[in-house]
């Protein structure tokens, strides 16, 4: 599967961000298949992506006057097939937006546009010291433009 039409931002027409990702020998267990918990750093280099391709910066948010991070609450992956060694895989990363202080991103593995593992990823905002704190205004305003509207198909 080739990705879909994207934008300079690597956005397609239904919002949905995209990237791709190598799968290298250090990502495998010793039966040459991707390992777990390499499922979620794909899933993490496609949410960074696209909140940068978005506008939002994590270099961004660390340097402002009240400095703000994102951290993770809730983690759910569902495991479909087998990534292998040089498998080319695409990340899907749908941003849902806001649930109260949480947002929400729903995201995909796909090899040539089979199911390999979807996800679903609550993230809050921080102070740099670890405590909670409130999204910021513009950062909540930029990526509203990037919210995921569409029919959930996959």
């Amino acid at each position: 599967m080739s990705l879909p039409a994207l934008d300079d931002r690597n956005f397609d027409a239904e919002r949905q961000h995209w990237i791709e990702v190598r799968v290298y020998y250090e990502d495998t267990d010793f039966t040459g298949m991707v390992y777990h918990a390499n499922y979620l750093r794909f899933f993490e280099r496609g949410r960074s992506d696209c909140l940068r391709d978005a506008g939002v910066s994590h270099q961004d948010l660390l340097n402002r006057e009240d400095p703000a991070a994102f951290t993770l609450t809730r983690v759910a992956v569902d495991y479909k097939r087998a990534a292998k060694v040089d498998d080319l895989l695409q990340i899907r990363t749908r941003y849902l937006g806001l649930d109260g202080p949480r947002f929400l991103f729903r995201q995909a593995c796909l090899r040539d546009g089979e199911l390999i593992a979807e996800g679903e990823i609550t993230a809050v905002m921080i102070h740099a010291d670890g405590r909670p704190r409130r999204p910021v205004r513009e950062m909540m305003d930029t990526l509203a433009a990037y919210r995921w509207t569409g029919a959930d198909l996959a």
